[in-house]
């Protein structure tokens, strides 16, 4: 499959989920505010999310698309590849159902060593482990999601993988709609639907598998040499993504002792820092693994090196307005978002602040994603683990350092500047193996891609003063007011780029030429 008709297809699947989940994140800030109930449904959420990231998005499909393609573009195609899938399944299902059980029981423990700042608070600490148990089975539904997914991508089919994240947004915007009330019973109605949301999921993959030839049957539990090459690599990388995700559990036990109000903020904040990082980032690194892997397994480096290039290329002239033009409107935009209801102007400032400081580091999240795949490629999952294991180390640091004198701003410095510590680790230790580099085209190129966003930055910039009155008006007059913004930056920026050589001009040409040729 063509790269960029990939990335089209799972960057567009992907906007229509993120769509729904905006539009879940402003009925809940309306209906719940910066509660205590929406904290402890917030914490309750990030756990199971926090694994649906490791497994989802990291360590399964670093050590499973890899293999899969290995034995499917070998000699005993899909059949091999069947069977290697329904070997994983074996061990992977029992190993889930423990570690699930395992968390139900100890949940308060859990709770108790993430969230400990809630433990002045008694009533908020029962409810964060209520609504805890109650959104844990999600862990297990999405890891079997992760299998179905990682067999599909393995076969370019990437639409049904692409689009199940909206599955969950659906159940549980159906939830706040169902019960609005704002309090206790709207944050169990939301944990309901978390995991409803995952048996959805979970259906749909499991369609989509079987309409492309994969049905998988269960087997007996058996470390066969398949599942003991597959825990090899999938391990190592466990470990590492799950650094990064004790990172995160760091950032929400700092989050939980600071004011009331802080988890919202720093989950709104980074709900729309997610956007361009998931429907760029993951994009892009879900549809350059299989390549990669199949280059590598076919003894051609040079072509997955080129494959990282146009990755690289291609993520810099996406991200880089995104991320530029969301540290300028920051704060109307999260005002025509999410002010309303229970959800004040004040919260609405504090969360545009947030989200200012956290999108220095988008770029770096997003070429992470298009560098992490030339390790997981060649069965590296090692080296990842080790840089995320420096970078744990320097979030502690900092949000030690930085927390006590600037509070939630100085906890989203620290998350922006831990990744790109890890971006500039991982390219220097590829470049340094002689597996990828960027060129001196490519680093003329984004400088030219850097000079139209700062274009773009000053014209919004202006117009954002030039309006300030309308980003102080009704919702309707925010809502215009910011499409207006973000309408103007993408011309300017996307102009500017083409003007400024800041784009592949030829390669544009082509693909119009092939369009126009289609449609004649």
């Amino acid at each position: 499959m063509n790269l960029v008709k990939a990335i089209g297809t799972i960057g567009g699947l992907t906007m229509v989920s993120r769509i729904f989940g905006f539009a879940r994140e402003m009925l809940m800030a309306r209906i719940m505010g910066a509660s205590g109930a929406a904290d402890a449904f917030l914490v309750a959420f990030r756990l199971p999310n926090t694994f649906r990231r490791l497994f989802g998005e990291g360590a399964f499909s670093a050590g499973f698309v890899p293999l899969f393609s290995q034995r499917f573009h070998g000699e005993g195609g899909i059949e091999d590849a069947k069977k290697f899938s329904e070997e994983v399944l074996a061990v992977f299902l029992p190993t889930l159902f423990l570690f699930t059980l395992l968390f139900e029981v100890a949940m308060p423990l859990f709770v108790w060593a993430i969230a400990s700042g809630y433990t002045d608070e008694p009533a908020k600490f029962a409810l964060t482990v209520s609504l805890s148990r109650i959104t844990f089975p999600y862990l297990l539904l999405i890891s079997l999601v992760s299998l179905f997914s990682g067999v599909l991508n393995s076969l370019t089919k990437f639409a049904a993988a692409a689009f199940a994240p909206a599955l969950l947004n659906v159940a549980m915007l159906m939830a706040l709609i169902l019960v609005p009330d704002g309090g206790v019973k709207t944050a169990y109605a939301l944990a309901v639907g978390v995991t409803v949301g995952g048996v959805m999921q979970l259906v749909l993959l499991w369609f989509a598998a079987r309409k492309a030839g994969v049905s998988l049957r269960l087997r007996r539990p058996k470390i066969t040499p398949g599942v003991k090459q597959f825990f090899v690599v999938v391990i190592p990388a466990t470990l590492g993504a799950g650094v990064y995700q004790i990172s995160q559990l760091i950032d929400t036990f700092f989050a939980t002792r600071l004011p009331e109000g802080s988890m919202s903020y720093l989950n709104y904040s980074d709900r729309l820092n997610q956007l361009p990082l998931s429907v760029i980032g993951t994009a892009l690194g879900t549809a350059i693994l299989p390549q990669i892997s199949r280059f590598i397994s076919k003894g051609e480096p040079d072509e997955a090196a080129k494959v990282q290039g146009q990755a690289v290329e291609l993520s810099m002239l996406l991200c880089l307005p995104a991320a530029l033009a969301l540290a300028v409107v920051a704060g109307p935009l999260c005002a025509a978002l999410f002010q309303g209801g229970k959800f004040t102007a004040q919260d609405a400032m504090v969360t545009g602040n947030v989200l200012a400081i956290i999108v220095a580091g988008l770029p770096a999240y997003v070429l992470v994603k298009v560098i992490t795949p030339g390790f997981y490629a060649r069965q590296d999952t090692k080296t990842p683990v080790k840089t995320a294991a420096i970078v744990l180390i320097a979030n502690v640091v900092l949000n030690f350092a930085l927390i006590p004198l600037f509070g939630i701003y100085g906890l989203a410095f620290a998350i922006a500047a831990c990744s790109w510590l890890n971006c500039v680790m991982l390219y220097v230790i590829l470049r340094a193996r002689g597996h990828f580099r960027i060129e001196g085209w490519l680093w003329g190129r984004i400088a030219r891609q850097i000079a139209a966003g700062l274009l773009m930055m000053a014209i919004l910039w202006g117009l954002r003063m030039l309006f300030a009155d309308w980003f102080a008006g009704s919702v309707g007059q925010r809502m215009v007011s910011v499409t207006a913004l973000v309408g103007v930056g993408g011309v300017v920026y996307f102009v500017a780029a083409y003007l400024f050589g800041g784009m592949d001009k030829e390669g544009l040409r082509v693909l119009l030429r092939s369009r126009k040729k289609k449609e004649a």
